[in-house]
């Protein structure tokens, strides 16, 4: 069997859906690649193997009516938590990476310079942002300010080194632990579909910059992105539908230069 067949086999035969598909595959790739490397084989049969698209699923925006349910229905420990990220678009790793002395109040802004990640292997770590671009600062809107002043005052932070957002039993947020105690039951309350995650607050302030005319460039800056076609990838179906503004761009320039012509025929009459 080679290469090609295999793949198409995991679809077809053993009907794994097209993203399991792709994690077998990068893992058997994973094991030749190390082979050739090693000279156990003279070349690596995956190489160049076409693999199978995975459907990219449109994103369905939280509304501000929503987020607003959520913060008042999630534990008061975690308020801030939603309203921030919600008006920040940070990431859930990054919201719970979060010290006091990344949040300027006085100047209105978050610094991202670290995340809290839990896996398996290594349990719950803090390590850098997810890329280069991740590394940003962020502009607080009003209502952020007040939501980490009212979070700050009812849960305070002893120094800079003190997380913003800590586990009831103090540490960082375990996001496993934050799933299934607050997060999940609160959706539940507040009515939002099931299999809603934190990343959703992300999308909604995406939502938001787009709604109200921000560029693509602007957009992916204030989410980390690695680059702007990255933005327009997960998010284009968000911007509003260019056909109507490209008429009416091109009407009013010939409008324009109907009437700056006017004056010059009524002057040759």
């Amino acid at each position: 069997m080679t290469c090609r067949s295999w793949i198409t086999s995991l679809t077809t035969t053993h009907k794994l859906a097209a993203s399991t598909s792709r994690t077998v595959f990068n893992t058997v790739n994973a094991v030749f690649r190390a082979a050739v490397r090693d000279r156990m084989i003279p070349h690596n049969p995956c190489t160049d193997a076409k693999l199978p698209s995975v459907p990219r699923k449109k994103v369905v925006p939280l509304a501000v009516e929503q987020v607003r349910t959520l913060a008042e229905e999630i534990p008061g420990r975690y308020r801030g938590l939603v309203v921030l990220g919600a008006c920040t678009g940070l990431r859930p790793g990054e919201l719970f990476g979060l010290q006091l002395r990344h949040v300027d109040l006085l100047h209105a802004t978050v610094s991202v310079e670290q995340q809290v990640q839990q896996t398996a292997k290594h349990g719950v770590y803090v390590c850098p942002p997810k890329t280069a671009r991740s590394h940003r600062t962020v502009p607080l809107p009003r209502i952020a300010v007040d939501a980490m002043k009212a979070h700050l005052r009812d849960f305070p932070a002893d120094g800079p080194e003190s997380w913003i957002f800590t586990a009831p039993q103090g540490g960082p947020v375990v996001y496993t632990h934050f799933m299934d105690g607050s997060w999940r039951p609160a959706c539940a309350k507040a009515g939002i579909p099931k299999g809603t995650g934190p990343h959703a607050l992300r999308h909604h302030y995406a939502s938001l910059l787009i709604k109200h005319g921000e560029s693509v460039k602007t957009v992916s800056e204030r989410l980390g992105h690695t680059n702007a076609a990255m933005t327009l990838n997960i998010y284009t179906h968000l911007w509003p539908d260019s056909e109507e503004r490209t008429r009416a761009a091109v009407d009013k320039a010939y409008a324009d230069q109907s009437a700056d012509a006017q004056p010059q025929v009524d002057e040759a009459a």
